[in-house]
């Protein structure tokens, strides 16, 4: 009798395997087929190199974008240059900060798709005896390009003391962080406002900390997955390829710290162990799991902006969720379960 009930279990388990699987496989071939890249390369280029863009140069090196059968090249790119070579088309993504929001705000039709970092790691340094921000009034700050999100948090903070930037603090602008960190540490400067690994040689030389963002909580898309909104409509499953990849990027940079540095010390060129420990802990605090765009971060940059009339728009012109909600819904509440929905 035992047997027999095993039997008919058996093949039950047999009928339903029959009549489940066809459709499992239908399913999956159906969702290989929504996920297949209508373009095979994509040309991509970031702010600066370091911790914060460690997950795209590690997912980029290890091969996640290339086994979906999207190929990248990667550049580096101010972001003065970035909007006008993301509407040439020169460039497809602009892993970067600010500017996205500002080339919008002039007109242009660029969005983010994603906000890889959302939680600012600038810190505000001054030279040796000079510990306040009060102490920068007529002096001048080094900062990477006009724009960028070193001058919006320094606009932020300068309006907060009763200061304005230009007319009581004079800001020096550079190509990356490497050159604001030269001016600076050469004395031609008073201060100096950079993300990691630059911050990280400013504290390691004894430079004082004036303002450490991080610790302020301060929110600002940088970098963000900046695209053209006509891109990201005529090329959907490439972008989802895309954070897909990235997303691998970061798990693969949480889990395997020693590949992390060893990747950021290619691109960073550095090769001193303990300020390569140091960038990876500035990066693991702020590398976004969930990836979607808040507002809250946009409206800092329009709020601060230059530009007086980004102040009255609206902040959910700068963005679209739609792939990053698809991708998190379908991929990264997997890659990370209990973290993403």
């Amino acid at each position: 009798m035992a047997i027999f009930a095993f039997t008919r279990l058996q093949l039950g388990l047999i009928v339903f395997m029959a009549l489940t699987l066809p459709r499992v496989g239908i399913l999956c071939a159906a969702q290989s087929a929504e996920l297949r890249p209508e373009k095979t390369s994509l040309n991509v280029a970031i702010a600066a190199h370091g911790p914060l863009y460690l997950p795209l140069l590690l997912a980029h090196e290890a091969g996640y974008f290339s086994k979906r059968g999207v190929n990248l090249s990667i550049s580096q790119l101010s972001a003065t240059a970035s909007a006008q070579a993301l509407i040439s088309g020169q460039i497809d993504i602009y892993q970067g900060g600010a500017s996205t929001i500002h080339a919008n705000v002039g007109g242009t039709d660029l969005i983010y798709i994603g906000a890889s970092v959302d939680r600012s790691t600038l810190a505000l340094f001054g030279q040796k005896g000079l510990a306040t921000f009060e102490a920068l009034k007529g002096k001048a700050v080094a900062t990477t390009s006009v724009g960028a999100f070193g001058e919006i948090a320094m606009r932020k903070t300068a309006k907060e003391r009763g200061l304005e930037i230009g007319k009581d603090i004079k800001l020096l602008y550079h190509k990356g962080p490497p050159d604001a960190l030269a001016t600076f540490m050469s004395g031609n400067a008073d201060g100096l406002i950079v993300t990691p690994p630059q911050s990280e040689m400013a504290r390691t030389n004894g430079y004082p900390v004036i303002i450490d963002y991080f610790e302020q909580g301060f929110r600002i898309v940088g970098p963000g997955t900046g695209v053209a909104r006509a891109f990201m409509q005529k090329y959907p499953n490439t972008l989802k390829i895309f954070l897909m990849g990235y997303l691998d990027g970061v798990k693969r940079s949480i889990d395997d710290p020693g590949y992390a540095k060893k990747i950021e010390a290619h691109y960073t060129k550095i090769t001193d162990a303990k300020l390569l420990d140091e960038s990876y802990r500035e990066g693991l605090k702020v590398w976004n799991k969930d990836m979607t765009v808040d507002a809250g971060a946009v409206r800092v940059v329009l709020e601060h902006s230059s530009n007086p009339k980004a102040r009255d728009l609206d902040p959910k012109r700068f963005f679209d969720n739609t792939l990053i909600r698809e991708v998190n819904r379908d991929y990264a509440s997997k890659l990370f379960p209990g973290e993403v929905k």
